[in-house]
Order: structure tokens, then sequence, then C-alpha cells
């Protein structure tokens, strides 16, 4: 005698498939909930900075920038091999009260000399001239390396801290966590993160795209923006 199979009736079937729509929805939920976390430690992150006691003149820059590098999150650790590692936004000024949406960037380094402990800084660069930007957003930057750049330290804890920054295309202010001897972001490299780019803003984006050509938006940077504007 044939045995009968079971079968699955049409209503089976459209239910079936609805249950996977949210387990297949919430992978890119997920991965955009992760950048958009980073997109908001990079507003706390400057918030803390600039409004610090510790670097009055940051303000006076930020009017006049063309553009800020926020790492909320960079990592020091080791002891006599060291390296650092973090990711950060980049927004370009766009005119007054204007500023871009933000495109996502990767600093690293790899150095060699005593470090002592290890600890975690939160970095914001004030980018003030086009030449400054322009080569912040080349393939890959190296810090320390590129000629025509100048790159002024002025913040708590980096190596070769200065208060002044005549003639600097950028400024760089750090406030940091931790143990750690001899910081210094010389021989950092830092290029565009186009995966996580792509991630945020849909497929293609490019940092470029994002910051001057102005092609994408996501409304989760807003606030960021509109704390820069205030400036």
């Amino acid at each position: 005698m044939p045995t009968s199979r079971p079968t699955l009736s049409r209503r089976s079937l459209v239910a079936s498939a609805a249950a996977l729509v949210p387990a297949i929805a919430a992978a890119p939920a997920l991965a955009d909930a992760k950048r958009q976390a980073l997109v908001n430690d990079a507003l706390a992150s400057v918030q803390r900075v600039i409004d610090s006691k510790e670097f009055p003149e940051a303000i006076n820059q930020l009017k006049r920038a063309r553009g800020v590098l926020i790492l909320p999150s960079f990592t020091q650790a080791a002891f006599l091999i060291g390296g650092a590692g973090g990711r950060g936004v980049l927004l370009a000024r766009n005119g007054a009260n204007d500023w871009s949406y933000p495109a996502f960037m990767t600093m690293g380094s790899g150095s060699l000399g005593l470090q002592v402990g290890g600890r975690v800084q939160e970095i914001l660069l004030i980018v003030l001239t086009d030449k400054g930007l322009n080569a912040l957003l080349e393939s890959k930057f190296k810090f320390g390396a590129e000629g025509g750049v100048t790159v002024i330290n002025a913040g708590v804890g980096i190596a070769g801290a200065t208060t002044g920054a005549v003639g600097a295309d950028i400024v760089a202010y750090s406030k940091a966590s931790g143990l750690y001897v001899g910081a210094a972001l010389d021989g950092s490299y830092l290029e565009p993160d186009n995966d996580w780019n792509a991630l945020y803003y849909g497929q293609g984006a490019r940092g470029r795209d994002v910051i001057t050509e102005r092609r994408y938006t996501n409304p989760g940077a807003n606030g960021l923006r509109q704390y820069l504007a205030r400036f």
C-alpha cells in the first residue's frame, strides 16, 4: 500500500516565508547599528573635547575649520612592540553652518619603542586647510611622511604637543585614559573605510562621494552635523 507524503498548503508556505523575513532583515539592521554607534560615539567625543577647558583654542579653530576627523576610540597597548588602531568619521564644512555627512575612516600604526601599560584615547583632528582635507581623503595618508602637510599636536598626551597652530594644516587634540609612555601620531596612517561607508549609506558609497560630492545621506548622522553647525 503506497504511503502518502505530507503536503504543505499555500497558506503554510506563505507563513513559513513570512517567518524568515525578520531574520533576513535583522542582519542589515545589526550591521547598521554598529556604524550608528560609532557616529553616536563621535558626537559624544567631540563634545567632550570642545567643551573641555583643557582646549580653549579648539573652539576658534573649529569655527574656521575645513573639516574634522573624530576617532572616539584609538587603542594603544603592548610592551616593547606597540601597535594601535581605531575607526572614526571625517566631515567637511560645505558652507556656513553646513557640514557634510560623515565618512568612515580607519586609523592604525605599528611602532617600535618602550611602551608601558596601555590606553584608549579619543582623537580630534581639526583640519584648517583644503590641502589638509584633500590629503586625508587620499587612499592612504601617513602622518609624518606627507611633506606638504603640516600637522600640529596640541592635545594632552600627544608627544610633541604645542599650544600654537600657526601655519598648520591639521591640529590634533587627544584625551586619554590608562598608563602610557610616548604617544605620537607620527607613523600612524589613515585611510577611508569604504566597506563601512557602503554599509551605512548604500552600495558603492565612498569617502569622497559622501564628503565632497554629497551623494549620500543618513538621518542617523544629523545630530553630529547639527552640533558642528553651531561653530
